[in-house]
């Protein structure tokens, strides 16, 4: 079982109010990490105004860290007053998810051949640069369109081999969607790249409840929930699947 994961949480529908949604669920599974003596590395982040984060990308690693988020994956709502909002209107916001584990080069084998390596200066809050030098890394893997960017370690080659490590893990889901696609052609219901676009759970906060739309299920205690207190939803999460 995955020890490590990479999650990457990006705001969607919603402008400011879902990038502060984004941040939100960081927080979220950060506090729920630190409460099971794992450790958070921040790999990449694009903040937005209001300290909100446009996405943010993080290593988690400790014992069963995939077995208990693997089910977060997928598109969550925000059902809430933003601060932003003078009259007092409900708004919906959307924030997607993906734990990715991480994998090994030899699960995942790339060709140097077949990666754009390219470099810039790391940026802090508000977009400013932080660094002379252009330690920050952006992998472009062309025969998947996928792109990387990493700039928490403070060299060049720290950055490239953070980037290799999530370069690695989305390949891998690459692959292994495409497989669930392939077997289960006819089951849309399963977790794959058309899932994507629909709603896992909705985050209400006029009725202090969250639901996951896939086991049926709420919780009342939503403010608990985004401090980290998640064990009871991810002993409930473990119906999925079964």
């Amino acid at each position: 079982m995955a020890k490590s994961i990479i999650i990457e949480i990006r705001a969607g529908a919603g402008g400011d109010e879902a990038s502060l949604f984004a941040a939100d669920l960081f927080r979220m599974y950060s506090r729920y990490a630190q409460s099971q003596g794992w450790s958070v590395l921040t790999l990449d982040s694009h903040a937005s105004s209001l300290k909100g984060y446009k996405s943010i990308v993080a290593e988690i690693k400790g014992e069963n860290a995939y077995e208990d988020l693997k089910h977060e994956s997928g598109v969550h709502r925000v059902q809430r007053i933003p601060v932003t909002e003078k009259n007092g209107r409900i708004h919906t916001s959307t924030a997607s998810v993906a734990v990715l584990p991480k994998v090994t080069p030899v699960e995942v084998q790339i060709n140097p051949n077949d990666i754009d390596f390219g470099t810039f200066r790391s940026s802090g809050p508000g977009g400013q640069n932080v660094n002379k030098v252009e330690t920050a890394v952006r992998l472009t893997h062309r025969p998947t369109g996928i792109v990387v960017e990493c700039q928490v370690e403070r060299s060049q080659a720290r950055n490239r081999e953070r980037a290799m490590e999530i370069l690695r893990a989305k390949i891998y889901q690459g692959q292994q969607e495409k497989q669930q696609q392939e077997m289960a052609a006819e089951r849309r219901e399963q977790i794959g790249t058309a899932m994507r676009a629909e709603k896992i759970r909705t985050y209400n906060f006029p009725q202090n409840r969250i639901t996951d739309h896939r086991i049926g299920k709420s919780w009342h205690n939503l403010e608990d929930i985004l401090e980290g207190k998640l064990d009871k939803m991810i002993k409930d999460m473990g119906k999925l699947g079964q």
